[in-house]
């Protein structure tokens, strides 16, 4: 055993410390630790440095051959069950605990800066540490339970972060959906956990999946009921990597501060379903309809994340969706049984999409001092434009976490894009063609981005339509003489559409009010992005075809072995090969390239101002058909909408419908015996008046109406 590995405790537990030791002063002594504010970032920052340096020792000696280590202790101990706790050392642990403590700590660099003038700096660095610290407990953990437990932790952690602004509606709404939608697949996980223990009596990963194989073999078990216990396990991974159908919590949470975005929902927290599915992998390669399912969920999620994409205006929600289409190709690598693909483009996508999510979070903090904070006007891409001639270096980053994501060689993301294609084509020729065209939406809908916000001409300072026309206060700034007032009063009476008359009346108050241009963000922004710069060039190469091995992940699939032993196979390959494979993918990626180009390439500004548009291509400019599928794109494909029919306004039909019917059916039943028994009772007590003449009168009464009733019978019948 390594001497390191004993140490292992020490990942974890560190930010953990942080984050607890940030709290409790926060709920203590709340001034004085607002005011010392650098020096608990400093000690975050520092905390997960030394788990760094840990981790990168770890995957150093798990690189060199060493052995799997695991160490437990007994938690819960009695005749019935054995529940160890404890930590599992292998190579897919190795690569996560590099990932996320690296990524963490650009992450919380960068964080330094942009969160420097907010008011929850302190509890902001609280959050992210314990978000860190559940991250790296759950890729360590060892058995079902112990995952689950550092699962649910991440969702907490995830609903804090996306709501760290939760006094704003959008906010709060947000992380309420993402928390309710994460609940849901958590439950399936939970019920999967309890199936697949009632099955094989084990927690443990080595164990179950000896037990379950052996079961498999000796046709001992209900393929059915497996194949149900392994949905429900995967609910879990759909939820949290937001794959369809419940992917819709992903772009709402883009709410939230852009670290978060970076941090959680580019490389670690939507990453864990990704990572549990591969810890997960000998178990549901014995099933086939398992296998199939996760393919063509894997599919479905690729090409609806990338086609909804390609019509997004808010810079973050078009990431969001890339980010789902590629958490797509993920599963659908593992569906295809590329283990070895899926983990590999998790890797290369982690540092290429917390590159450009980094660099989103630069635009949108240098447009917010020219157009206030305001998400629609400082995340819009319609009012960007030429940010590279003003953000030189946040301009090529971008460009080359764009070039990276599209799968263009060398980038990362081209050797790990690549091989899901192959592999694709080789299992299923329609899973192939999805992850085909999918690459090719992809390069189209990831220049559309890099276009609108970094090419042409800055379009914010001639067309200032929100800030001029719904701001009371730029109003009371502008001295406008009264030839232009009454002019603008002229044209907002006018009948006609609202949108054609805003670009006319900015370009009157142009001159009026000069605007200042956007600026680069300081060094501390700027060093997280050159440093994920370098993993987004180099990292990838770790997939190339070398000449002793097969094209694709060779290295990664032989240091894997160990953990997949049942799935690793050698595969004769060449150089021609690799070449003749990468023809049919690179070329849909310039294709995709290529159509962003013409219809979304540098436009001048006064161009656009005869056209009277804000964006260089409109779906004005399309015939029905491609309008339709704009509107489609850019309303998300309607899911939205249907699950607010179906589900809120559904749920709550069933609710009045439940009132209703406590109230007038149930109440009404138990009320209403009440009701007659008491009106029975109003009129039985007049009959018991206690008077002996009153009873005599009734006896009378009755005895005549009898003899009255018998008689009227005779005289009619007989």
């Amino acid at each position: 055993m390594k001497f390191i590995y004993q140490f292992i405790w020490i990942v974890p537990l560190l930010p953990l410390v942080a984050s607890l030791l940030i709290g409790l002063n926060l709920f203590f002594f709340p001034k004085s630790t607002k005011s010392l504010r650098y020096i608990w970032a400093f000690i975050t920052i520092f905390s997960l440095i030394i788990a760094m340096i840990i981790s990168f020792n770890i995957l150093w000696q798990q690189i060199n051959d060493s052995p799997i280590y695991q160490y437990l202790w007994s938690w819960i101990f009695n005749k019935q069950i054995d529940f160890k706790i404890g930590f599992l050392i292998d190579p897919l642990t190795s690569i996560m605990l590099v990932l996320i403590t690296s990524i963490g700590i650009l992450v919380m660099i960068y964080s330094h800066s942009y969160m420097s003038h907010d008011q929850g700096y302190v509890r902001f660095f609280a959050y992210l540490s314990l978000f860190t610290a559940s991250m790296l407990g759950l890729v360590l953990s060892p058995n079902l339970i112990q995952i689950y437990i550092f699962w649910e932790l991440v969702g907490m952690c995830s609903y804090l972060l996306i709501g760290f602004w939760f006094t704003r509606p959008s906010v709060a709404n947000a992380c309420q959906k993402a928390f309710i939608t994460n609940r849901i697949g958590d439950f399936g996980l939970l019920l999967g956990i309890l199936g697949f223990y009632w099955l094989t009596g084990s927690f443990e990963f080595g164990t179950l999946f000896k037990r379950f194989n052996e079961l498999i073999v000796n046709n001992e078990i209900n393929l059915w009921f497996a194949n149900l216990c392994a949905l429900f396990l995967f609910l879990g991974p759909i939820a949290k990597s937001a794959q369809f159908p419940p992917h819709v919590w992903l772009p709402e949470a883009m709410e939230g501060p852009t670290p978060i975005s970076a941090l959680i929902h580019a490389a670690t927290m939507v990453a864990a379903g990704v990572f549990l599915t591969v810890r997960l992998f000998p178990l549901f390669q014995a099933l086939s309809f398992t296998m199939s399912i996760i393919s063509w969920i894997g599919a479905i999620t690729a090409l609806l994340g990338a086609t909804i994409a390609f019509a997004q205006k808010d810079l973050k929600k078009g990431l969001a969706y890339s980010t789902m289409s590629q958490l797509g190709y993920m599963m659908l690598a593992l569906g295809t049984g590329s283990y070895q693909a899926g983990l590999f483009h998790l890797i290369t996508h982690a540092y290429s999409k917390a590159l450009l999510f980094l660099g989103s979070g630069s635009v949108i903090h240098s447009m917010e001092s020219i157009v206030g904070y305001s998400p629609n006007k400082s995340q819009n891409m319609m009012l960007m434009g030429g940010l590279r001639k003003f953000m030189p270096i946040t301009g090529t980053t971008f460009l080359l976490g764009t070039l990276s994501l599209c799968g263009i060689p060398p980038f990362a993301c081209f050797w790990s894009k690549d091989e899901i294609i192959v592999n694709s084509w080789l299992y299923f020729p329609f899973l192939g063609w999805i992850s085909w065209i999918t690459a090719g939406l992809t390069s189209f809908y990831m220049f559309r981005i890099y276009f609108l916000t970094f090419e042409g001409d800055f379009r914010a300072s001639c067309f200032k339509i929100e800030l001029f026309i719904s701001s009371a206060s730029i109003w009371g700034t502008l001295k406008l003489d009264k030839k232009k007032q009454k002019l603008i009063t002229q044209i907002e009476n006018q009948k006609g559409n609202k949108q054609e008359k805003e670009p006319v009346i900015s370009y009157l108050l142009l001159d009026e009010k000069k605007f200042s241009n956007p600026k680069e963000s300081d060094n501390i922004m700027l060093f997280p992005l050159l440093v994920l710069t370098v993993p987004t060039l180099f990292i990838g190469f770790l997939g190339a075809p070398f000449p002793e091995g097969h094209f694709g992940s060779d290295l990664l699939s032989r240091w894997l072995y160990p953990v997949f032993k049942s799935s690793y196979e050698i595969n004769s390959g060449n150089w021609s090969e690799f070449l003749l494979n990468v023809i049919n993918s690179v070329s849909i990626a310039f294709l995709g390239i290529f159509i962003a180009f013409i219809l979304y390439g540098p436009v001048s500004i006064s161009e656009l101002q005869k056209q009277k548009e804000l964006e260089p291509f409109s779906e004005k400019k399309l015939n029905p058909f491609f309008s339709f599928i704009y509107n489609w794109s850019y309303f998300r494909g309607y899911i939205d909408g249907y699950y607010n029919v179906i589900f809120i306004k559904g749920i709550r039909m069933l609710a009045k419908f439940s009132i209703f019917f406590d109230e007038w059916i149930i109440d009404g039943i138990v009320n209403g015996f009440g009701v007659l028994i008491f009106s029975k009772s109003e009129i039985i007590k007049y009959l018991e008046g206690g008077r002996i003449s009153s009873y005599l009168f009734g006896l009378v009464f009755g005895i005549i109406f009898l003899f009255s009733l018998i008689l009227i019978i005779n005289i009619f019948y007989f």
